[in-house]
């Protein structure tokens, strides 16, 4: 009998979740980051189990409600959050959601680096935590000051200042950044010389080596618990996101052309600074969690406060 009510239950489940997103392709707008189709059904079902493990105490409509809530809201547009909040409001009534506490150490790191920690980077901090424990390829998306920078070196000194404060949760975060429109595609995946027909390995490929190279050169063989951050800042477009799509899978593994397999470990993640996704595929797409920043919900106050606290006199302040 408890079997039968169990199947009974999630089968309720499973019915709600497909039609939120079903409901959620056909009212919200139209957005190249967007993806709710069955890759993002199976990366919320594997998201939903881990939060049942880490809170066995919630009920499983709250446990899917906060995995819902982790991977969809981050990635919505201003315009779209209150379709969103309105859907899951109809599917899931009377289910208030515990408010996590992530304490003050976000605030104190914000203003650390001489920013302002006004309500909307401070919800972009989390989401963005809460994205990269539901992915292991994050990408954050916006126009040029709508504070994407900010989002991910606040979150990496949080991270760190956690680990130094002796919070056994968390790890000391490194990051390796790199402009891919930088470099061609054979200096980033690596390529074998017609001439010579010798192989050389590129800058991808070379995080794995124990040759010294630029960036790291045990990234992939270093076995401490530090989390590293290869970020992508640059534009996303067909020529190299292509060639990623096999490391953005769950698998983690980094094909190249010369039949050379190199897998990520758990600590390495891929983190992406774009403007947009309008060349990027749907493959590219659904592999990814999103972080849409709005520069509309920022404005352009906090940049002038920052300026005005760093004048060195008060009449210039005035």
């Amino acid at each position: 009998m408890g079997c039968f009510f169990l199947s009974l239950v999630l089968q309720i489940l499973a019915k709600k979740v497909y039609t939120l997103y079903s409901l959620a392709v056909q009212q919200l707008s139209r957005q190249d980051h967007y993806d709710f189709g069955l890759r993002a059904l199976t990366s919320l079902l594997r998201y939903a189990g881990k939060k049942r493990r880490l809170q066995p105490d919630l009920s499983d409509e709250e446990v899917l409600l906060l995995s819902v809530r982790d991977m969809n809201v981050a990635k919505l547009t201003s315009v779209d959050v209150p379709l969103f909040s309105a859907i899951v409001q109809d599917l899931f009534p009377s289910i208030e959601l515990p408010v996590i506490d992530y304490g003050k150490t976000i605030e104190q790191e914000i203003r650390d680096l001489g920013l302002q920690a006004s309500p909307f980077t401070i919800t972009k901090v989390i989401q963005l935590y809460e994205t990269k424990n539901s992915r292991h390829s994050t990408m954050i998306v916006g126009c040029t000051g709508s504070g994407k920078t900010a989002s991910w070196r606040v979150l990496q000194a949080s991270l760190s200042s956690l680990c130094r404060a002796g919070d056994p949760n968390f790890n000391i975060v490194r990051e390796f950044p790199l402009n891919p429109k930088a470099l061609s595609l054979g200096e980033l995946y690596g390529e074998y010389d017609l001439n010579t027909n010798e192989w050389t390995d590129g800058v991808l490929s070379r995080f794995g080596e124990k040759a010294p190279v630029s960036l790291s050169s045990t990234l992939y063989q270093d076995e401490k618990p530090d989390e590293k951050w290869i970020l992508f800042d640059g534009p996303v477009d067909t020529l190299w996101i292509e060639s990623m799509n096999s490391v953005m899978d769950d698998n983690k593994v980094l094909t190249l052309i010369n039949g050379e397999r190199i897998a990520m470990p758990e600590q390495v993640s891929l983190l992406f600074e774009v403007e947009n996704l309008a060349v990027a595929s749907p493959a590219t797409v659904s592999r990814c969690g999103m972080v849409y920043t709005d520069y509309a919900d920022l404005g352009w106050k906090p940049y002038v406060q920052s300026w005005l606290e760093k004048r060195p006199k008060l009449e210039h302040k005035a």
